[in-house]
């Protein structure tokens, strides 16, 4: 069974609570909005925003597509997770990626992460936060991140699950040992190159014990306003057919809110049948 998440724009020009509703109305299974903070187009931040959402809303999830590791420290927001899950009845999806914009890190005032360090970050984000869910105290020793007899109270009353943006072969590795979900971009993930960078997430989970098909197979997908709606639902259901089953949609072009409904009203019909 596939789910359909529909982007929501961080930018203040778009109502984000009559947003949400709107997707909630037409039958959208989550909303998402990406982490950008540092930036010349006015913009919501993305954790507040999120909790605006929830609050107006009440069967709808909510995620953020994805937070980048560096802005926030992985303990805090372990804190910040559990309370907006809690509080929103269990409907929070928890995206995280290893932080894609160097510029902004600079705007900021953050040290910009290497490489290597952006993926081992995530990783170690994974694992403190998955420790603070589950351990009475934890104590954690990364190489960037660290907790010391660290309690966290209340645990989650559910597995919240983790999914991550991933892209380079390092980072695929990181799914498939650590995270529930997999949700990277269509175009900074090629078509084509889509088969080979799962079998890198399972080969990776496999080697870590666990079941390739624990991993949820997500994508962020862009759908053109003037794309007709037959062609866009037999696109869609071509990225099904590749085993995708949580398909995240972000309108592009003039004419967001009529996207967003003919999409949930003409297309999505035609993919689910």
């Amino acid at each position: 069974m596939t789910t359909f998440g529909i982007d929501i724009p961080a930018s203040t020009a778009v109502d984000p609570v009559a947003a949400a509703r709107a997707a909630e109305d037409l039958g959208y299974d989550f909303v998402s909005t990406s982490d950008h903070p540092s930036g010349t187009d006015p913009s919501n931040e993305t954790w507040t925003m999120l909790a605006w959402m929830a609050a107006h809303t009440t069967r709808i999830g909510v995620m953020p597509r994805v937070l980048g590791v560096p802005y926030r420290n992985p303990a805090m927001v372990a804190k910040m997770a559990e309370t907006l899950d809690r509080l929103a009845n269990g409907r929070l999806i928890l995206g995280l990626g290893g932080g894609a914009s160097d510029e902004e890190f600079r705007a900021f005032g953050i040290p910009v992460p290497s490489p290597r360090d952006k993926v081992d970050g995530l990783a170690e984000a994974i694992e403190l936060v998955r420790g603070l869910w589950t351990e009475p105290a934890l104590s954690y020793t990364g190489r960037l991140h660290r907790t010391v007899a660290a309690p966290l109270e209340p645990k989650p009353a559910r597995r919240i699950p983790i999914w991550v943006g991933t892209f380079g072969p390092r980072a695929l590795a990181v799914t498939g040992r650590l995270a529930d979900g997999w949700m990277p971009s269509l175009g900074y993930a090629p078509l084509e190159e889509l088969p080979r960078m799962r079998d890198r997430i399972a080969a990776a989970a496999e080697g870590a014990g666990r079941d390739p098909g624990d991993v949820t197979y997500a994508l962020n997908v862009e759908v053109r306003g003037d794309e007709q709606s037959e062609q866009a639902a037999e696109r869609l259901r071509g990225l099904t057919g590749m085993g995708f089953t949580v398909l995240n949609l972000k309108p592009s072009g003039p004419g967001r809110e009529e996207q967003v409904e003919r999409l949930a009203l003409e297309v999505l019909p035609l993919v689910r049948h």
